[in-house]
């Protein structure tokens, strides 16, 4: 049973699944499946084999959440501070080649969103950035090639 990193407010937001999944979507499931089965025949009813169907993906969620929660070591950002680049820090890059500036945060797996700024600490680029410091220089190995960023900032928090 391997432990992987989280922010508080990762581990916050699978607890809030967890009750979302637990509270609401698995008593409504039931009561739909209770419904659909007030219409007759089972072998050819639509409504039942799907709610079925979403019943078996919410338990399964259920399952995988669980196993994470169980398995979560939580880390508290508001406890790391430093100028050295690891879990938890937010940091501002700036691309050497297209002078784009992007800014993410270093998050665990489970909770990564690139949309959202939130990188994996196990993607390629966060790999390169752990030890950095503003001012230093990385080069990231990207499917189309080499990619090189400065790091402007580093803060936590």
């Amino acid at each position: 049973m391997d432990k992987f990193p989280v922010t508080t407010e990762g581990f916050a937001a699978m607890e809030a699944e967890l009750k979302q999944l637990k509270t609401e979507d698995r008593p409504a499931i039931i009561k739909a499946i209770a419904e659909a089965r007030e219409h007759g025949d089972l072998s050819e009813n639509a409504e039942y084999h799907a709610a079925r169907e979403k019943q078996s993906f919410i338990e399964g969620r259920i399952q995988d959440i669980e196993d994470k929660i169980a398995r979560a070591e939580v880390i508290d950002i508001s406890l790391i501070s430093g100028d050295t680049i690891k879990f938890g820090a937010k940091v501002r890059l700036i691309d050497e080649d297209t002078e784009e500036e992007v800014a993410y945060q270093i998050v665990g797996e489970y909770e990564a969103d690139i949309r959202a700024g939130k990188l994996a600490i196990a993607a390629p680029i966060a790999r390169a950035l752990i030890g950095k410091q503003a001012g230093d220089s990385v080069e990231v190995a990207a499917p189309g090639g080499s990619k090189y960023y400065e790091v402007l900032e580093v803060r936590y928090g």
